[in-house]
Order: C-alpha cells, then sequence, then structure tokens
C-alpha cells in the first residue's frame, strides 16, 4: 500500500486479530472470520483510508465504532492521532478499552454514548479535526449523526460500498446544510482482494446549524432529503 508504519504497529495488529477472534465467539462483533480475511478486510481496508486523507496528526472521532473500525487501525498506523471511538453500547465500549489496554496504546477515549446525544456537549461539538464511519446506515443519517462533531476546516469521511450514487446523491441537501461542500469520491481496491470500495469525503466549511443533530427517531423517520 505504500504506507510506512511505526515498528508497534504489526505486534498490535496480531493482538487485535486473535483478541477479536476470541471475543467474537461471545459478542457478535463481527461477521468476518479467519486471519487472513481480518487482515485484508477490515484491518487494510481502514488503513485505505490513510492512502486518500491526509491524517498524520489531529483529533479523530470514529461514530459507530463497534469493533475499532476504522479508526482503531488507523490509530495503530498513526500513533500520533487523538483518537474518540464512540458506540452507542456498553459492550462493544468495553471490548474497546480492553482491546486498547491489551495493546498498550494511548491517547485513546472509549466513549458510550449515543452521537445525536454526544453533539451537543461543549466538549465534543466541532472539537475534531476529522470524524469518520463505517456505519451501515444512509449517508444522509450519518452526515446528520458526524458532521456536527468536525470542526470548520475539518472533514468528515464515510466508508461505503462501490454502488453508493444514489444515495450519495440524495445526500446533497443535508451535506449543504450540516455545513459540508460537494464530496470527494476515492474509489479502492482492498489489496489482496478483488473488492472495490468507496470513500465519501465531505469538507467542513462551516458551522452545522444548532438544532442539528435531530433525536434519532426523527432523523430515522424524517432524513434530511
Amino acid at each position: 500500500m505504500g504506507l510506512e508504519l511505526p515498528e508497534t504497529a504489526a505486534p498490535a495488529f496480531r493482538k487485535y486479530c486473535n483478541y477479536l477472534e476470541e471475543k467474537n465467539k461471545v459478542m457478535n462483533l463481527t461477521a468476518i472470520y479467519g486471519q487472513k480475511d481480518i487482515y485484508t478486510l477490515h484491518f487494510l481496508d481502514c488503513l485505505s483510508l490513510l492512502k486518500h486523507v491526509n491524517m498524520n496528526s489531529g483529533n479523530v472521532i470514529d461514530i459507530g465504532s463497534g469493533a475499532g473500525f476504522p479508526g482503531l487501525p488507523v490509530k495503530l498506523a498513526r500513533p500520533e492521532l487523538k483518537l474518540t471511538l464512540l458506540d452507542a453500547q456498553q459492550k462493544r465500549v468495553s471490548f474497546l478499552s480492553e482491546l486498547c489496554n491489551l495493546m498498550d496504546v494511548t491517547d485513546v477515549n472509549c466513549l458510550h454514548a449515543r452521537a445525536e446525544e454526544a453533539a451537543f456537549q461543549e466538549e465534543m461539538r466541532e472539537q475534531y479535526d476529522f470524524a469518520v464511519s463505517r456505519a451501515v446506515a444512509r449517508l444522509n443519517v450519518l452526515c446528520e449523526l458526524c458532521m456536527p462533531f468536525v470542526k470548520p476546516g475539518g472533514c468528515f469521511v464515510a466508508m461505503k460500498a462501490l454502488d453508493s450514487e444514489k444515495e450519495i446523491a440524495e445526500a446533497g441537501h443535508a451535506i449543504a446544510l450540516l455545513g459540508g461542500e460537494n464530496p470527494t469520491i476515492k474509489d479502492y481496491c482492498i489489496p489482496g482482494t478483488d473488492i472495490f470500495r468507496r470513500l465519501v469525503i465531505i469538507q467542513k466549511i462551516s458551522s452545522t446549524p444548532d438544532g442539528y443533530p435531530r433525536r434519532f427517531a426523527k432523523i430515522n423517520k424524517y432524513p434530511l432529503v
């Protein structure tokens, strides 16, 4: 991939893979099994962010982090980043905290919270250089949940499937309303596979209006279109 990683990365990724496989037997953290698939479909997929987005320093928040993707692999590759892993399920946050301790990773805040509530906290709203998400929600919903965390001048990066043209188009109004400019699209092939994925990179050019994000029930029922 042409990425230079610190010496600490390889042993940390081995611990990550082993612990994920161990805990996945009882926690349903991922549908991907086996070392090869975990390294390619999780780790290399997440590291593809670094080929297309300059994330060598700054403050990053991963919304709906689940098993730590994409934020934690990026952190292992770029230890100088400050990372917040946010998830609404306590058991996942506990897993992430245990994993970070196992890998001896610092400057990571594992936070149990709902994004639409945390975004109104003064210490979190528009405080991040980057927000990232590999969640399955449609882009207009993700934008409302994630963009309020990004400071003007920062960016939100959504990891999407290749066939996402329709949802990117329908998110145009939400992106503009929430302070973003037209997205940049970067398609890539996960190394070692024939699987193509897509990054939707949205620069934040102005502050998000005070009323956003709305309560999740309203976001879900009346998504911005």
